[in-house]
């Protein structure tokens, strides 16, 4: 019992100093600790100031020991520690091997993890400037790319500008000729009308006057070689308008495609000066996943090389068609002159018109004005029966729209409601079948006034057949259209 008893006594007798801290922190004991070794309560008539519970108590009280006292003197060791006899029968938690070796155990985890740290710092900042690079890299590449996407829609552009003048020019130069053309086409129809006129003058000579001579013969040719000129005019007349057409949709497919060109140049030319630091750049989540794309390079540039060759096709077809036109008018203004110069030579001068056939003609312009305006006014009571529909309409239609505002379950399709429907649908119908009735009145009146312009026109002719072929016929044939009017240019 000395034995088991003196250490402790030892260590209370001895006055020493205290210790700042008699272990570390608990938190560094509890990391240090966790998780290696089972805990096993003791009881609480275990508890010596040995044990970690009353160690950790001392530990934060800090006592001060008082120097050995008489007090003390006379009591036996078993007094003093009253359990000190039964510590051969307690246990011990950890060896200090135990201790040692979960030290080092700590030590190599502190050293693994620091270990882990700094690797993972160094992986990381040298992930980090791999991808600035490869970033950086990337960036410049699109720079690079949109920039020669740029050179090559500016080089298209000009292509397409070019084109685009030379094809407005053609297109210029067509339609001068068109217009020459028409107005060369128009030249011939006086000619035409007073060969037929003279031809009809010639056809109401009376007795032995309707001779088939050769003022006959030759008018016949004459009409017969305008109308002939009037074609060939008119074919290409025609063709020149199909061509105008082909022109301005090739032209206007370059005007698209260069419209399109500029829009694209203004947006990848953004684009290709946008930097980090620029305004206006923001998150656009999801972009990258639409494929909005309908091209590729190669399509794009066969697009817009495509639209060049058939815009310099239509040029060249344009070009070839204006050489012929010149051509035409030259000699179709040479063939009219050659028979109008022959039929003066050949033509007599009378022709006769009956007053019966002149009467006739007025009985009939009389009818027709008089049918006319009884039309007219049939066309102006349709109009007024329409006027008067208006209004109707317009209060059924305005009972319909303040009836769809009633609230909730009073929007009910009532009797009201369907009368006002069909309200609606009857002066539809009305107006419609007036409308019908107005437009057959007015088809109506367009043949009369196209009747009374023939009858007027055919009174006229009768009217001049009144004279002698040398007083009428060579009187309307003493002007031709001159060589300048017959090729377009006046």
């Amino acid at each position: 019992m000395e034995l088991v008893g003196s250490p402790l006594t030892t260590m209370y007798t001895h006055p020493r100093s205290t210790p700042t801290k008699f272990l570390p922190a608990i938190s560094t004991m509890a990391s240090s600790y966790k998780n290696r070794f089972p805990y096993c309560p003791l009881p609480q008539s275990f508890s010596l100031p040995w044990m970690p519970s009353s160690y950790y108590k001392t530990a934060a009280i800090n006592p001060t020991l008082a120097p050995f006292s008489k007090s003390s003197q006379g009591l036996t060791p078993s007094k003093m520690l009253p359990f000190a006899s039964k510590r051969t029968t307690l246990f011990t938690r950890y060896t200090p091997d135990d201790w040692y070796m979960s030290s080092l155990t700590n030590y190599k985890e502190s050293e693994t993890s620091r270990h882990n740290a700094e690797r993972l710092r160094a992986d990381t900042s040298r992930m980090i400037q791999d991808k600035y690079q490869q970033t950086k890299k990337t960036q410049v590449e699109s720079t690079k790319k949109l920039g020669e996407r740029v050179n090559d829609i500016e080089f298209w552009k000009s292509e397409l500008c070019r084109e685009l003048d030379e094809m407005i020019g053609e297109t210029n130069a067509l339609t001068d000729t068109k217009k020459r053309l028409e107005r060369a086409l128009a030249e011939t129809e006086p000619p035409l009308q007073v060969a037929q006129e003279c031809l009809l003058h010639r056809e109401k000579r009376m007795g032995i006057d309707l001779v088939h001579d050769n003022v006959e013969k030759q008018l016949f040719a004459e009409v017969d070689v305008i109308r002939s000129c009037q074609e060939r005019m008119q074919q290409y007349l025609d063709k020149a308008k199909a061509q105008l057409a082909s022109n301005r949709v090739a032209q206007h497919e370059l005007e698209k495609d260069l419209a399109n060109k500029q829009a694209a140049h203004r947006i990848d030319d953004k684009c290709h000066h946008l930097r980090n630091t620029s305004d206006g750049i923001s998150y656009y989540q999801g972009v990258e996943r639409v494929d909005a794309t309908i091209s590729v390079p190669e399509s794009w540039a066969k697009f817009t090389d495509d639209n060049i060759l058939r815009s310099q096709s239509e040029r060249a077809a344009s070009a070839k068609l204006r050489d012929g036109v010149e051509n035409l008018l030259v000699v179709t203004a040479n063939e009219m002159w050659r028979q109008f110069n022959g039929v003066n030579v050949a033509f007599t001068n009378r022709i006769a018109e009956t007053a019966d056939a002149k009467n006739k003609i007025q009985t009939h312009l009389a009818k027709t004005l008089q049918e006319i305006f009884q039309i007219e006014m049939n066309i102006e009571a349709i109009r007024k029966a329409i006027r008067d529909k208006g209004p109707p309409l317009k209060v059924a239609q305005t009972r319909l729209d303040e009836r769809t505002r009633r609230p909730n379950v009073e929007l009910c399709r009532d009797t009201a409601q369907l009368r006002l429907v069909n309200e609606v649908h009857e002066i539809g119908e009305t107006i419609q079948s007036l409308q019908q009735r107005l437009r057959d009145a007015e088809d109506t009146l367009q043949k009369l006034v196209r009747a009374k312009s023939v009858l007027e026109h055919d009174l006229a002719i009768k009217a001049n057949s009144l004279f002698i072929d040398q007083e009428k016929c060579m009187g309307m044939r003493k002007t031709f259209p001159s060589t300048a009017r017959l090729v377009g240019y006046v």
